[in-house]
């Protein structure tokens, strides 16, 4: 939370406001799932809304809140104050913090999970920091209505193109930009029609805020050129599917040091060891998570490089955890490649550092690194160098989340209770469908 008090808050971002001529304010935070909410207010309120709150149901909102609990606050952050370039009149956007009405963090808010977690690290002298890639696809509709990818792009990885998706991704990178986004690179990816781009390095809570920006961003921009911008993990069979790897590393709040920076072969530190072992340790319990939709694991299969197997290497993409060539030390990372697009960013950090901070406290081992391509072992050949999988579908990831006490802890009750409970729902219908698979295999066959 910010040390200015909250009437010099209010003033700053009211002459910001004002200087920008805003009418309206979107007051945003995100459900259990991620999903951006939004309770617009005229910009005359927004000193109130900044110094006391702004009151909602929030039992209206889906595996939010209990009806017990329905009378909420959100109480903007002064920090992620910016203008949405796409409005029609000038509108600003703050994030909020959900409170209950005595000023209390309410538990079942995803920004303040991630919170607590930053506040342990705070008090071990660690700041957490990460840089997301994240890949998604840009689609357009067919004569029939249906999405897919588009004709004209031939593209693979790193392609130059005159496609017209060049110019409208570009279009996304400024409008990143103007929210205050800091963008490293944007290219094509593998599949045509899909894209990457990748955010500079931050600290987690605003690269949590960044995240949930970019996805609506994305797709503001698109709207307008008759396209959809879609995170969905695997839309598309016999494609690779779209993932968002996370670089991690954790800065010492004694000296603003790389702690992750060592004199080892890979350039690591002890802490940087210990925090990788912790993530491999807790790799099956953060998982659903991560990858929180049923569709995630038609993505986390053999192939693609996908990184189902737990354990970290350096050039081995299969890996969980690799460690990126950097060849400077202030620049020590470790990328995590199992979180996809669809995560809610604010559990996917939090249950990321707590584990990696597991590892530090408890001083995990770290198994040898494996350089070789694990795809064409067999289970027998995997359990010999002790290498795990990861769960190859959201019941069994949610079963391992339930058995994961740091995980869930991580989490807090109220936000594990409600994570599970959303996603068996999802999986018991998902369970229920005949899709056209079955139809192809079994209607005349049986």
């Amino acid at each position: 939370m910010p040390s200015r008090s909250k009437p010099e808050a209010a003033a700053d971002v009211v002459a910001r406001a004002e200087a920008a001529h805003v009418r309206h304010v979107d007051l945003q935070f995100t459900d259990v799932m991620g999903a951006v909410k939004t309770v617009t207010i005229p910009a005359a309120q927004l000193g109130d809304a900044v110094e006391h709150g702004t009151w909602f149901d929030g039992s209206s909102v889906e595996s939010f809140a209990r009806t017990a609990e329905s009378d909420m606050y959100l109480v903007p952050d002064p920090a992620t104050f910016q203008l949405l370039p796409w409005a029609a009149e000038p509108t600003a956007r703050l994030i909020c913090w959900a409170t209950t009405p005595d000023g209390q963090p309410y538990p079942g808010d995803p920004r303040g999970a991630l919170q607590r977690a930053l506040q342990r690290a705070q008090r071990l002298g660690f700041e957490y920091r990460v840089g997301p890639e994240i890949e998604f696809f840009l689609l357009e509709r067919d004569a029939s209505g249906r999405l897919v990818r588009p004709p004209h792009d031939r593209s693979s990885y790193f392609d130059f193109s005159t496609d017209r998706t060049v110019a409208l991704r570009q279009a996304m990178v400024s409008a990143l930009q103007h929210l205050g986004i800091d963008v490293n690179t944007a290219h094509h990816e593998i599949a045509g029609g899909q894209h990457e781009i990748d955010i500079g390095a931050s600290p987690a809570l605003k690269a949590a805020d960044d995240v949930v920006t970019f996805r609506y961003a994305l797709k503001a921009v698109a709207q307008p050129a008759g396209v959809i911008a879609s995170f969905m993990p695997k839309p598309f069979d016999g494609v690779p599917g779209s993932g968002m790897h996370v670089h991690q590393s954790l800065v010492r709040v004694s000296d603003n040091g790389n702690a992750f920076s060592g004199n080892d072969d890979y350039g690591l530190s002890d802490d940087a060891k210990h925090f990788i072992a912790g993530q491999l340790h807790h790799a099956a319990g953060i998982c659903a998570v991560l990858a929180p939709l049923v569709n995630s694991y038609k993505r986390l299969v053999r192939g693609f490089e996908a990184p189902i197997f737990i354990s970290w290497a350096r050039t081995n993409r299969g890996a969980l955890i690799r460690v990126p060539h950097v060849g400077r030390a202030e620049a020590t990372r470790v990328e995590l490649r199992s979180p996809d697009p669809s995560c809610n960013p604010y559990l996917a950090f939090a249950v990321m550092l707590r584990c990696g901070l597991d590892g530090i406290e408890r001083r995990l081992p770290l198994p040898p690194p494996v350089e070789e391509s694990l795809y064409g072992f067999d289970d027998v050949e995997l359990e010999r160098r002790n290498v795990g999988v990861l769960p190859d579908n959201l019941s069994d990831a949610l079963v391992a989340l339930e058995n994961d006490d740091v995980v869930v802890d991580a989490l807090g009750d109220h936000l594990a209770e409600r994570f599970v409970e959303a996603k068996r729902l999802e999986w018991r219908e998902y369970r229920g469908q005949v899709t056209q698979w079955e139809l192809e295999q079994y209607l005349e066959r049986f």
